[in-house]
């Protein structure tokens, strides 16, 4: 028996030194996170994770890092890991969701945002940036169905024009001829119009942008 209490305790203190240098580690890549070294707050973070493969907080800031670096695929799958763990509450697990929806949000994947968004809504309904956040990937997915529309119309209609034609009549061409020059714009009409053509695109760029920064990108980065 004493044999058997004897490895316990090693066990234990075993485990409690790996906490203690997992969260070491965490609160390392925090003060390295806010400072903005995100490459080296992911090292110690992955470092933190490996020595406590349970300590999910290691993981979650791991994805925030990761995010930061514009590196969206990877932290969406350390998310998606994050959201299929059991043992996490609902409140951090409804944060995995609500980044797991961000990163895919940022890799223009709209359709598998929503779904990450309402998941985070279902464990935490009240939360109003994920609300946000949702109807904002909801509009970025009808334009992008509509471009993608626009985009199938577009190939269609050149197959179209790049099909032999038909021979035509030499009095229609010059009829054609004579209309396109009957159609043709002064100069100075040329330039008014590509003015305003210019100035309707960086009102639309203006637009994007000012629409971009509504995104509310929560990153839960916590000292925990």
């Amino acid at each position: 028996m004493k044999h058997i209490t004897i490895v316990l305790i090693l066990l234990i203190s075993s485990t409690l030194i790996y906490a203690q240098e997992s969260q070491k580690l965490l609160r390392s890549g925090n003060k390295l996170y806010n400072n903005g070294k995100f490459k080296e707050a992911e090292i110690d973070y992955r470092k933190s994770f490996e020595k406590n493969k349970d300590y999910y907080k290691g993981m979650f800031n791991l994805g925030d890092a990761l995010y930061k670096q514009n590196n969206f695929t990877e932290s969406a799958n350390v998310f998606k890991l994050l959201t299929q763990n059991n043992d996490l509450d609902k409140t951090v697990k409804s944060k995995a969701f609500h980044n797991l929806g961000n990163s895919l949000l940022q890799d223009k994947k709209y359709e598998e945002s929503i779904n990450a968004y309402k998941n985070a809504l279902k464990l935490k309904p009240n939360d109003n940036d994920t609300k946000y956040n949702l109807a904002y990937a909801q509009k970025k997915l009808i334009q992008q169905q509509q471009q993608q529309n626009k985009d199938n119309k577009d190939n269609k209609d050149q197959q179209k024009q790049n099909k032999p034609q038909d021979n035509k009549d030499k009095k229609e061409d010059k009829k054609e001829q004579q209309q396109q020059q009957k159609n043709e714009i002064s100069k100075e009409d040329a330039e008014k119009m590509l003015n305003a053509l210019l100035n309707q695109e960086k009102n639309l760029q203006d637009k994007k942008k000012k629409d971009s920064a509504k995104v509310v990108n929560s990153s839960f980065l916590k000292d925990w």
